[in-house]
């Protein structure tokens, strides 16, 4: 391994005046040949899928717009080329959401703020002896985690069983032997395993996601809902869990809990227009009408190129039985998307309901006119004939 002198740094933050503070402090000590920032882990991301920038060891913060630190390093993990990378997070608390996370993604070492250059200097120097001498534990799991990729799963789960003899106080081992297990169709045991390594570590998040889904497939939806909220709990910023949690909640008509789990990701991934797009949906699907109106607006408003979501912000406020505000909508959204028969159905049918016989025709003939064999638009005519 190079020397910190030699090395390439990659320093991640949203606040500009602490990736001048980083880096000066490197300079410091004399660490680094190169430095390159980002501002948040979506940029960097970027910039190393982009330019194969030659990274060493990256310095990361935790909360930032776009992507989280432990996101990247979620990403990060799952590329060959840049899962060894030491990673080092910078935290404003250690709260038990941080160590969480920390925890699941598998995160080298993590330091709070505010910081001075000799604590830097010295959590720099303990990830890199921790490289070049990893413990039993870590030998055994990247075994087995090359035995995996190479289509061996059998001898991944005899690795890891040996990472877990090493370190019996690690949850981790036993977390991969669940996930190992769920891969050969192996419930049973995969059950057991999670269930031992939450019994380990109660803040072992992927154990408790894992959990939630053996047991929903099995048919046990309180329990899948307790595992799945006390992972929410745990870590309430994984979207994508939480997205997943929401759904299973409405697919069992708990309206307002599912809400609340929304609300939650929303308010931790705000500038995430993806995934507000993707709450929408499912609150505009499931019941949810009043936050998916809500959520459309604001996308709408702030990315006004997604003018193809006016059709389902028209549809769900006519789920909410607003007609009045979905006939403009859906109007509106018909200028752009051309002879849409969906909306032209939706517009016969609302203006039915406002009793505007007119309009109905007028809809009506307009689908008749693009599918002159379409059974709704013929009966809506006969309705008024």
């Amino acid at each position: 391994m190079k020397s910190p002198k030699d090395m390439n740094f990659l320093v991640i933050d949203d606040m500009d005046n602490m990736r001048r503070s980083i880096r000066a402090m490197l300079r410091l000590i004399h660490f680094g040949k190169d430095f390159y920032e980002a501002a948040n882990g979506r940029d960097a991301l970027k910039m190393l899928e982009k330019d194969e920038l030659p990274i060493d060891f990256i310095i990361s913060d935790y909360k930032m717009p776009y992507m989280t630190g432990t996101e990247l390093l979620f990403r990060l993990r799952g590329n060959r080329k840049y899962r060894d990378i030491p990673f080092l997070m910078i935290t404003a608390e250690a709260n038990q959401e941080v160590v969480a996370e920390a925890a699941e993604h598998d995160v080298d070492a993590y330091m709070t703020k505010p910081f001075v250059t000799a604590s830097l200097e010295q959590k720099i120097n303990e990830l890199l002896f921790q490289a070049e001498n990893p413990s039993p534990l870590t030998l055994h799991m990247k075994n087995a985690r090359d035995l995996e990729e190479k289509g061996d799963v059998d001898g991944a789960m005899a690795e890891a069983k040996k990472a877990s003899a090493a370190n019996p106080n690690s949850s981790r081992p036993l977390r991969e032997l669940g996930r190992l297990s769920v891969k050969k169709g192996d419930f049973k045991n995969a059950l057991r395993y999670f269930l031992n390594a939450i019994e380990l570590n109660r803040l072992d998040v992927t154990s408790y996601h894992y959990l939630g889904q053996i047991y929903y497939k099995a048919g046990d939806i309180p329990k899948a809902c307790e595992h799945f909220a006390t992972a929410m709990e745990i870590s309430p910023r994984h979207s994508d869990r939480a997205i997943n949690f929401s759904k299973l909640l409405l697919k069992q008509n708990r309206l307002k809990e599912a809400e609340k789990v929304l609300k939650l990701v929303l308010r931790n991934n705000n500038d995430d227009i993806d995934l507000k797009e993707d709450v929408a949906e499912a609150c505009g699907q499931n019941g949810l009408y009043e936050m998916g109106i809500k959520a459309y607006e604001e996308i709408l408003r702030d990315d006004p190129e997604r003018f193809y979501l006016k059709k389902n912000l028209g549809l769900t406020f006519r789920r909410a039985g607003h007609n009045n505000e979905a006939v403009k909508i859906l109007e509106e959204a018909l200028e752009k998307t051309g002879e849409d028969i969906e909306i032209m159905l939706e517009l016969a049918y609302i203006y039915l309901d406002l009793k505007m016989p007119m309009r109905t025709d007028k809809w009506a003939t307009r689908v008749i006119r693009v599918d002159p064999a379409n059974k709704e638009a013929k009966e809506l005519l006969l309705k008024l004939a």
